[in-house]
C-alpha cells in the first residue's frame, strides 16, 4: 500500500496515489512529481486504447460468428 504524502489517503498501487496527487494536489508537485503524474496518465492511455481495440475485435468476431451461423441455419 502506498500513502499520498500530502493527505495520507492509502492506495493500492503507485500508479493511483499519482493520479491523486495529480488532481487533488496540483498545485503542490514537483516538476520531478508532474512528469510521473503525465507518465501514469500516458500509460492509462495506452491501456485504456488497448482494451478498446481488443472489444472492438471481439465484438466484430462474435458478430461475424453469429452472422455465418445464421447463414448456415437459415
Amino acid at each position: 500500500p502506498v500513502r499520498c504524502p500530502y493527505c495520507d489517503r492509502p492506495f493500492r498501487r503507485a500508479r493511483y496515489e499519482s493520479f491523486h496527487r495529480g488532481l487533488e494536489h496540483p498545485d503542490r508537485l514537483s516538476e520531478r512529481e508532474r512528469a510521473t503524474v503525465e507518465r501514469a496518465i500516458r500509460e492509462e492511455r495506452a491501456e485504456t486504447r488497448r482494451f478498446r481495440l481488443y472489444a472492438l475485435g471481439v465484438l466484430v468476431l462474435l458478430y461475424f460468428g453469429l452472422l455465418i451461423i445464421a447463414a448456415f441455419v437459415v
